[in-house]
C-alpha cells in the first residue's frame, strides 16, 4: 500500500502488524492516504497474527525492508485474545450483545461464552509478547536509520497493573530503572508455569475478569516498551490502548469505530520529533501504566 511519491530516501516508510482487517488496516489506509509508504503485513486472521511471532517471518520482513534502507514507523497491532469461544450462532449473539447498553453487561456476557485454555495462554503470551519483541528486534536497525523513528505498540486497558493482585509483582512490572528484557522473559515462562499449576492468584497474576493471558501479555508488552523507550532514547516508543472499538476481537459490539480506535495510534505515528516517548495512551490521552 503506498501513497508517496519522491525517490526512496524522501518515502516516510510504515510497517503495520496485523493490517488485514480493523484497526490494523484502518491505520494502513489513514497511514497511506498522508502520503506514507505503507508495508502491510498479515496473511489470514489468526495466522496473520501468529506469524509475527515466528522470528524466521520477522527475518524475512526485515530483508524485505532493507531496499528501503530505513524505516520511520513500526505499528505492533497483531494480537490475539488467548480463548476460544463456544458461540452458536455469531449473528445473534452479536445483536444480543448489541442490545445492552451497559459495558460491563457486556463483557461479563462475553466471559461466560468463552474458555481460557492453556494452550490458547501460551500462544497469546507467544504472540502478544515475544512477537512484539522478534518484529521490533528485527527491524530495530532501519528505525535506528531513520531521522526519526517511532515504534507505536497497540496496548489495552486490560495490560494495566492495576489488574495484578499482588503488589511485588505489580512494582516489579513497574519499576522500568530495575527491569531487563531477560527478567521479563522469566515472567513470561513463569506466568505459563502458575496458569499450568494453577497458581496465578496465589502468585498475584490476574485471576479474574476474563482475557487472563491476553491482561499478563499486554502488561508484559508495556514493560518491554518502557525498556525499549530507556535504552533507545533517539527513537519514539509508545503504547496505545485503542478504546472498546467494533472489532472482530469482541464481536463487533464496541463503542467506537475503528477509525475512533486508530486515532491514538495515529496521533503517535504521525508525532513531530523529540515528542513524547515511553507512555501510555488512554486513546489519546497519556495515563499511568498502574
Amino acid at each position: 500500500m503506498e501513497g508517496s511519491t519522491g525517490n526512496q530516501s524522501e518515502k516516510v516508510v510504515a510497517v503495520v502488524t496485523g493490517g488485514n482487517r480493523g484497526i490494523g488496516l484502518e491505520i494502513c489506509k489513514q497511514l497511506a492516504s498522508n502520503g506514507i509508504t505503507v508495508v502491510l503485513t498479515a496473511r489470514d486472521e489468526k495466522r496473520g497474527a501468529e506469524a509475527v511471532s515466528d522470528p524466521s517471518s520477522a527475518s524475512r520482513l526485515a530483508d524485505f525492508i532493507e531496499k528501503f534502507g530505513k524505516l520511520d514507523i513500526l505499528v505492533n497491532n497483531a494480537a490475539i485474545t488467548g480463548t476460544t469461544s463456544n458461540v452458536g450462532d455469531l449473528e445473534t449473539f452479536r445483536q444480543e450483545l448489541a442490545g445492552m447498553d451497559d459495558l460491563m453487561e457486556r463483557i461479563e456476557t462475553i466471559n461466560k461464552h468463552i474458555t481460557e485454555p492453556y494452550e490458547e495462554a501460551e500462544k497469546c503470551l507467544k504472540t502478544n509478547y515475544h512477537g512484539i519483541k522478534a518484529v521490533t528486534k528485527a527491524l530495530l536497525p532501519f528505525l535506528q536509520s531513520s531521522s526519526h523513528g517511532r515504534i507505536v505498540n497497540m496496548s489495552s486497558y486490560y495490560g494495566l497493573l492495576r489488574f495484578y493482585s499482588g503488589d511485588q509483582l505489580k512494582e516489579e512490572l513497574n519499576n522500568v530503572d530495575s527491569l531487563s528484557e531477560q527478567r521479563l522473559d522469566e515472567l513470561s515462562e513463569l506466568f505459563l508455569k502458575d496458569f499450568k499449576d494453577g497458581q496465578l492468584k496465589a502468585r498475584g497474576w490476574p485471576a479474574e475478569g476474563g482475557f487472563i493471558a491476553y491482561k499478563a501479555s499486554k502488561a508484559l508488552a508495556n514493560a518491554y516498551s518502557r525498556i525499549l523507550a530507556k535504552e533507545h532514547p533517539s527513537l519514539c516508543i509508545n503504547c496505545v490502548h485503542p478504546g472498546y472499538v467494533e472489532t472482530d476481537m469482541n464481536f463487533q459490539v464496541g463503542h467506537l469505530t475503528v477509525e475512533e480506535g486508530a486515532r491514538g495510534a495515529l496521533m503517535m505515528a504521525m508525532a513531530p520529533k523529540e515528542g513524547i516517548t515511553g507512555a501510555f495512551l488512554n486513546l489519546t490521552e497519556v495515563a499511568p501504566f498502574v
